[in-house]
C-alpha cells in the first residue's frame, strides 16, 4: 500500500469510525465466523469526501445464506429480498447495511436481468463495479484495516473524473444502465467524464433500450433531483441516450421559440428548470413534480410549430399537446398516477398567466385560476415565474411585477372568500330537499350550476343561492299544464 493509499485509508477509517461505529462490530461478527468483510463502493468514496451517511455497503466472501445468519444475530431487522443477487440487508439503530457476496455479473445481449456468478476475491468484485471511484474498498477484518484501490479510484476522485475500472464498452455491455449513471454522477458530483467513457456512451446508446422502464425512471429521478441536472441532461442528450429514454427533450433543440429570445426551446426549458429549482424553497425544498413540469412544459412545441407570414414562429395550444405528451412519456417510464396527473396539470396550465396582461383579469378569472390549480397553486406560481425567461431586463421586471400583482389578488381573495375551499353555497342534500329530487345526474348538474355562480360572483350566501337555484330549476323544467 503506497503512502498515498495509506493516507487515504486513514481518512476513510477515521470517517468510518466517527460516522459509522457499528461497522467495526459487524466486521468482528464476520471475522468470528472466519469470513472477510470490506466497506465498498459509494460509502468508501463518501468517507473520503467526508460525507459518509448511515447507509453502508459491504462485500464479503461469505455466501448469502451465511451472511444472513450473521446479520440475524447482529442486526435488529434483516431482509433478504436481494438474496438471489447475493445481497442481504439489515438495520441496527440508525445504520442500514447491505452485505453482498463477492460477485461478477453480466447481461445477456437481449436480457434485462443480470446473470450473477459469485466470485472468489475482492479484486474481481471491484472490477465489475461501475466507476473507479466506486471500486475502492476498506477491508475491515484484517489485523489493520486495509485500503484497497486496484483501479486508481483515489486518483480519479482527486481529479474529479469518471472512468470505468475495465474497458467502458465491456462495462456498459454488462449493464447499460451504467451509461445513465455516468450522467447522474456527473450531475451529483460535478465530475468530468473520461473521453473513452463518453465515446462508448455514444456508440452504445441504443443498448439502454433493454433496461426496464422502472430502472430507467429511478436513475432519471436521481439525476433530475441532483444539484446540477443541466449537466446530466445535456450528457444524455449529446450521447443520444435521451433519444431513447426521453425523446421529447432532444426534439426541443430543433425549435426556435416565438419570442426569439432563446437559441432554442431546449435551452429555454433547461433554464426554466434551473429557475424553478431556485424557487423550490416555496415548496419546502427539492421537488420532483416541479422539476418534471419545468423540464417538460414545452414538449408540445415541436408538434404545434407553424410559421407566421412575414417571419416568426407560433406554437398555438402547445400546452394542451404538451400535457398529453407528458402523460404518455411519464406513463411509459412507469411513474405513479399522482405524479403523472400533477405534472400533466401544471403543463396544461403553464400558459394561463400570459392571458393576464397587465392585470385585467376579473375576480371570476382569478377564482378559476385558483380552482384549476387546486393543490398545485404554489407549484404553478413557481413554474410560471420560472417560465418568464427573457433577456430583456425591463420586460422581465414587468412580468415579475405583474405576477406579484396576481399573487396579491389571489391572497386578498383567499382571505375574503377562502378560495382554497371553493364549493357551491349549497350542498347535495340541500339541493335534493329544495328541488324535491332523489340522488341523480340532476343533482350533479344543479351543483355545477351553483359552482359556476360561485366562481363568477364569489360567495352568494344560502338565501341568494336558493333563489338562483329555484329560478334555474324552473327554467330547466318548465311546468306543463
Amino acid at each position: 500500500m503506497t503512502s498515498a493509499l495509506g493516507a487515504a485509508g486513514e481518512v476513510a477509517i477515521a470517517s468510518l469510525v466517527e460516522r459509522a461505529p457499528l461497522a467495526s462490530s459487524l466486521a468482528q461478527s464476520f471475522a468470528a465466523k472466519g469470513f472477510r468483510l470490506a466497506l465498498v463502493g459509494g460509502p468508501v468514496r463518501d468517507a473520503l469526501l467526508g460525507r459518509l451517511g448511515n447507509d453502508l455497503d459491504f462485500t464479503t466472501n461469505a455466501t448469502p445464506e451465511e451472511s444472513k445468519k450473521i446479520l440475524k444475530v447482529w442486526a435488529e431487522n434483516v431482509w433478504d429480498i436481494g438474496i438471489d443477487f447475493g445481497t442481504v440487508a439489515g438495520k441496527r439503530g440508525d445504520t442500514t447495511v447491505e452485505v453482498t457476496t463477492y460477485r461478477s455479473e453480466s447481461y445477456d445481449p437481449d436480457s434485462r436481468k443480470p446473470e450473477v456468478v459469485f466470485g472468489e476475491n475482492i479484486e474481481g468484485d471491484l472490477s465489475r463495479r461501475d466507476f473507479t471511484i466506486n471500486s475502492m474498498a476498506l477491508e475491515l477484518t484484517t489485523p489493520t484495516p486495509e485500503f484497497i484501490d486496484p483501479f486508481n479510484g483515489l486518483e480519479d476522485l482527486a481529479k474529479k473524473i469518471l472512468r470505468t475500472p475495465t474497458k467502458a464498452e465491456n462495462s456498459f455491455s454488462d449493464d447499460p444502465l451504467r451509461m445513465m449513471r455516468v450522467a447522474r454522477f456527473a450531475s451529483q458530483l460535478g465530475f468530468e467524464i473520461a473521453p473513452d467513457v463518453l465515446t462508448a456512451m455514444k456508440d452504445m446508446a441504443p443498448r439502454i433500450s433493454i433496461i426496464s422502464a422502472e430502472r430507467v425512471r429511478d436513475e432519471f429521478i436521481k439525476l433530475l433531483m441532483s444539484d446540477r441536472p443541466r449537466l446530466g441532461i445535456t450528457i444524455l442528450v449529446e450521447t443520444g441516450i435521451a433519444d431513447i429514454v426521453l425523446p421529447e427533450v432532444p426534439k426541443l433543440r430543433l425549435e426556435i421559440d416565438e419570442h426569439h429570445h432563446h437559441k432554442d426551446v431546449y435551452e429555454h426549458s433547461i433554464t426554466v428548470l434551473e429557475q424553478a429549482i431556485a424557487h423550490e424553497d416555496r415548496l419546502g425544498g427539492p421537488n420532483l413534480i416541479i422539476r418534471l413540469a419545468a423540464l417538460l412544459h414545452d414538449i408540445g412545441k415541436p408538434k404545434t410549430r407553424s410559421l407566421i407570414e412575414g417571419g416568426g414562429v407560433s406554437f398555438h395550444h402547445h400546452e394542451v399537446v404538451g400535457a398529453r405528451l407528458s402523460k404518455v412519456r411519464l406513463k411509459a417510464l412507469r411513474f405513479d398516477g399522482d405524479t403523472i396527473e400533477q405534472v400533466e396539470t401544471l403543463v396544461a396550465l403553464h400558459l394561463r398567466f400570459h392571458g393576464y396582461g397587465d392585470g385585467e383579469w376579473t375576480d371570476s378569472a382569478v377564482r378559476r385560476y385558483v380552482r384549476d390549480a387546486g393543490d398545485l397553486l404554489v407549484h404553478l406560481h413557481v413554474l410560471t415565474r420560472a417560465d418568464c425567461t427573457t433577456r430583456n431586463v425591463k420586460k422581465a421586471e414587468r412580468l415579475s411585477k405583474t405576477y406579484d400583482g396576481l399573487e396579491a389578488r389571489i391572497s386578498k381573495l383567499m382571505e375574503e372568500e377562502e378560495l382554497s375551499k371553493i364549493r357551491p353555497d349549497l350542498d347535495g342534500a340541500q339541493v335534493m330537499q329544495l328541488l324535491g329530487i332523489k340522488p341523480s345526474a340532476a343533482v350533479g348538474k344543479a351543483l355545477d350550476f351553483l359552482l359556476e355562480l360561485r366562481l363568477e360572483n364569489g360567495p352568494l350566501g344560502q338565501a341568494r343561492a336558493t333563489q338562483e337555484l329555484l329560478t334555474w330549476w324552473s327554467k330547466e323544467n318548465p311546468t306543463t299544464k
